[in-house]
């Protein structure tokens, strides 16, 4: 891997790519430590340390939220704005014919996307200001307007940082930005660790069960995750003019884990806002108890809800009408399945089996870091689920394209 490394940095263009990937993403961090003007950061994290919400937004945002800098809200309102308009598609004819019509139709979606994000900004830097009222330093309205345009420009701003890495550097800006800020975290779950041993509350053994499990648990999510079911097609031989076209073999390559990560992302808001409610409505205290991270309820509910929007979501985002048609339509079939309906519903069966398997591996990885937390006595320290599964894809996918870089000037890459 270093020798494929060192391969990269040899090549001008892809050097420049990397540096220039790296320069942005040392801008975003270190802008990440300016604060919003007018916030009582200390009083803020006393009342909302704890809250469910704030530390799952937290996560996206690098620390940047409990710290209330200019970045609190993090690429947050576009990522739900890119979700949101990828439903769309899938229930919008209109929106998925733009989507098919080429690069115009790409261009018009990703600009309503981000005006989409601007105003998920607005609405959750609003929600936001008036939820931690009780640490404004000012509670003015001047002040909580202020408050409002910092945070809907620090969105503005990442929108913009990712863009120019996606554009000039190496792999997706977004997704890159959202890895910094879940690694940035690393040292502060290291030094807790170590603290919790130090300490004495916490034995040699306990810790080091959890360092062992989270290593397993990255080599399981990397195979998970580059795992995928191959459906063999063949397609026939077409005579057209004096060419034969077709006749080759290939296959669908259908991923274990085809959801990704967003069904965690999904359960996980949804069971943190029912949490938070019950923080500032006594009626509903009952809540917070029940659906503490380390309950049996809250672990059952959240593994339920995983595994429904992993079916849910691959049903969205892969239809397998549509995939038979385009196999029929350029002659190709499934050794040994007809084409048309039969084909829908092998495909639909095999899917429905690798659903299953990736909703329950999501599942898995997701309530492990709690039952970790059960088991080791360990506070404060938490590796796994959402971050895990982020940090995994993230990695891979940056790789992927150093590795088509390299592999196109006839140099060895990183994957053998």
């Amino acid at each position: 891997m270093l020798g494929a490394l060192a391969s990269a940095f040899r090549i001008p263009e892809l050097r420049k790519k990397i540096l220039y990937t790296v320069g942005l993403l040392a801008v975003y961090r270190i802008a990440s430590f300016i604060p919003v003007p007018g916030v009582d950061v200390a009083q803020l994290v006393k009342v909302f340390g704890e809250t469910g919400l704030f530390q799952f937004l937290d996560l996206f945002s690098g620390g940047a939220l409990l710290r209330f800098t200019v970045f609190a809200m993090g690429v947050g309102p576009y990522i739900t704005s890119s979700i949101v308009m990828q439903l769309l598609q899938a229930v919008i004819p209109s929106l998925e014919e733009m989507a098919k019509s080429g690069v115009e139709g790409r261009r018009k979606l990703a600009e309503w996307t981000r005006y989409a994000a601007i105003g998920l900004a607005v609405i959750q830097g609003t929600a936001i200001t008036f939820g931690i009222r009780g640490a404004l330093m000012d509670p003015s309205p001047i002040s909580v307007l202020l408050i409002i345009i910092t945070l809907t420009a620090g969105t503005a701003f990442l929108m913009w940082l990712g863009e120019k890495i996606s554009e000039s550097g190496i792999g997706n800006g977004i997704s890159l930005i959202i890895f910094t800020g879940i690694i940035a975290r690393m040292p502060g779950t290291i030094r807790s660790l170590i603290t919790s041993v130090g300490q004495g509350g916490v034995g040699i053994a306990s810790a080091s069960l959890y360092v062992v499990v989270s290593l397993i648990s990255i080599v399981v999510v990397i195979m998970i995750t580059l795992a995928n079911r191959r459906i063999p097609v063949q397609y026939a031989k077409r005579v057209v003019g004096r060419k034969i076209y077709g006749g080759q073999s290939t296959h669908i390559p259908l991923g274990v884990n085809q959801a990704g990560v967003i069904p965690v992302i999904f359960a996980s808001s949804l069971l943190a806002f029912p949490a938070t409610v019950a923080q500032f409505v006594p009626r509903f205290a009952f809540m917070a108890e029940w659906l503490r991270g380390d309950s049996i309820s809250y672990m059952v509910i959240y593994s339920a809800l995983i595994i429904g929007f992993t079916y849910f979501y691959t049903a969205m985002t892969f239809d397998v009408v549509e995939v038979s048609n385009n196999l029929k339509k350029y002659g190709g079939f499934i050794p040994g399945i007809r084409p048309g309906r039969p084909t829908v519903e092998y495909l639909e069966r095999i899917l429905s089996r690798l659903t299953l398997v990736g909703g329950l591996f999501l599942a898995i990885i997701a309530v492990l870091p709690n039952i970790m937390t059960n088991i080791t006595k360990l506070s404060g320290v938490s590796f796994g689920g959402t971050a895990l599964l982020i940090m995994v894809g993230v990695a891979l996918d940056t790789m992927k394209q150093i590795e088509a870089q390299l592999l196109m000037r006839q140099y060895e890459g990183f994957m053998k």
